[in-house]
Protein backbone atom coordinates (compact mmCIF):
# COMPACT_ATOMS: atom_id res chain seq x y z
CA UNK A 1 0.00 0.00 0.00
CA UNK A 2 2.83 2.40 0.83
CA UNK A 3 4.52 1.73 -2.50
CA UNK A 4 1.25 2.44 -4.32
CA UNK A 5 0.92 5.78 -2.50
CA UNK A 6 4.55 6.62 -3.29
CA UNK A 7 4.08 5.69 -6.97
CA UNK A 8 1.39 8.37 -7.34
CA UNK A 9 4.19 10.96 -7.15
CA UNK A 10 1.99 13.37 -5.20
CA UNK A 11 4.41 16.14 -4.15
CA UNK A 12 2.41 16.70 -0.96
CA UNK A 13 3.11 13.13 0.23
CA UNK A 14 6.49 11.68 1.17
CA UNK A 15 6.78 8.01 2.09
CA UNK A 16 9.73 7.08 4.29
CA UNK A 17 9.98 3.54 5.59
CA UNK A 18 12.04 2.85 8.71
CA UNK A 19 13.74 -0.51 9.09
CA UNK A 20 14.21 -1.66 12.68
CA UNK A 21 16.34 -4.71 11.90
CA UNK A 22 19.83 -4.94 13.36
CA UNK A 23 22.55 -3.36 11.20
CA UNK A 24 24.19 -6.76 10.66
CA UNK A 25 21.06 -7.81 8.74
CA UNK A 26 21.39 -5.00 6.18
CA UNK A 27 22.33 -7.35 3.31
CA UNK A 28 19.16 -9.36 3.92
CA UNK A 29 17.08 -6.17 4.09
CA UNK A 30 18.62 -4.82 0.89
CA UNK A 31 17.94 -8.12 -0.88
CA UNK A 32 14.28 -7.92 0.21
CA UNK A 33 13.99 -4.32 -1.02
CA UNK A 34 15.51 -5.26 -4.34
CA UNK A 35 13.33 -8.36 -4.74
CA UNK A 36 10.20 -6.31 -4.02
CA UNK A 37 11.45 -3.47 -6.27
CA UNK A 38 10.82 -0.94 -3.49
CA UNK A 39 11.06 2.68 -4.64
CA UNK A 40 10.23 4.40 -1.34
CA UNK A 41 13.00 5.82 0.79
CA UNK A 42 14.06 3.26 3.40
CA UNK A 43 16.15 4.21 6.41
CA UNK A 44 17.78 1.94 8.98
CA UNK A 45 17.30 3.00 12.58
CA UNK A 46 20.49 1.61 14.04
CA UNK A 47 19.66 2.08 17.71
CA UNK A 48 19.22 -1.04 19.80
CA UNK A 49 18.09 0.85 22.92
CA UNK A 50 14.44 1.04 21.84
CA UNK A 51 13.38 2.66 25.08
CA UNK A 52 15.52 5.69 24.22
CA UNK A 53 13.36 6.67 21.23
CA UNK A 54 9.97 4.89 21.26
CA UNK A 55 8.29 7.61 23.35
CA UNK A 56 9.71 10.25 21.00
CA UNK A 57 7.82 8.64 18.10
CA UNK A 58 4.56 8.56 20.07
CA UNK A 59 3.82 8.36 23.79
CA UNK A 60 1.08 5.78 23.19
CA UNK A 61 3.40 3.39 21.34
CA UNK A 62 4.57 0.32 23.25
CA UNK A 63 7.01 -0.65 20.50
CA UNK A 64 4.90 -3.22 18.67
CA UNK A 65 5.21 -3.34 14.90
CA UNK A 66 3.91 -2.64 12.39
CA UNK A 67 3.45 0.98 13.32
CA UNK A 68 2.84 4.04 11.15
CA UNK A 69 3.36 7.70 11.93
CA UNK A 70 1.72 10.31 9.72
CA UNK A 71 2.95 13.90 9.92
CA UNK A 72 1.48 16.93 8.21
CA UNK A 73 4.55 19.16 8.01
CA UNK A 74 2.48 22.24 7.21
CA UNK A 75 0.23 22.01 10.26
CA UNK A 76 2.40 19.91 12.59
CA UNK A 77 -0.52 17.51 13.03
CA UNK A 78 0.55 13.93 13.77
CA UNK A 79 -1.37 10.68 13.71
CA UNK A 80 0.07 7.43 15.07
CA UNK A 81 -1.36 4.02 14.19
CA UNK A 82 0.09 1.07 16.10
CA UNK A 83 -1.39 -1.74 14.03
CA UNK A 84 -1.44 -3.15 10.54
CA UNK A 85 -3.42 -0.97 8.17
CA UNK A 86 -6.20 -2.54 6.15
CA UNK A 87 -7.02 -1.82 2.52
CA UNK A 88 -8.22 1.77 2.18
CA UNK A 89 -7.14 2.88 5.67
CA UNK A 90 -3.85 4.35 4.48
CA UNK A 91 -5.52 6.59 1.93
CA UNK A 92 -8.22 7.56 4.43
CA UNK A 93 -5.65 8.57 7.05
CA UNK A 94 -3.65 10.59 4.51
CA UNK A 95 -6.78 12.46 3.41
CA UNK A 96 -7.71 13.11 7.04
CA UNK A 97 -4.32 14.69 7.72
CA UNK A 98 -4.36 16.77 4.53
CA UNK A 99 -7.47 18.66 5.71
Amino acid sequence: MFEAINAKNDPSIKVTLINLDYADKIAKVNAFLSRKDMKSEVLLLDEIDYNSWIDRVDKSWGGAIPATLFINQKTGQRKFVGKELKEGELEELILELKK
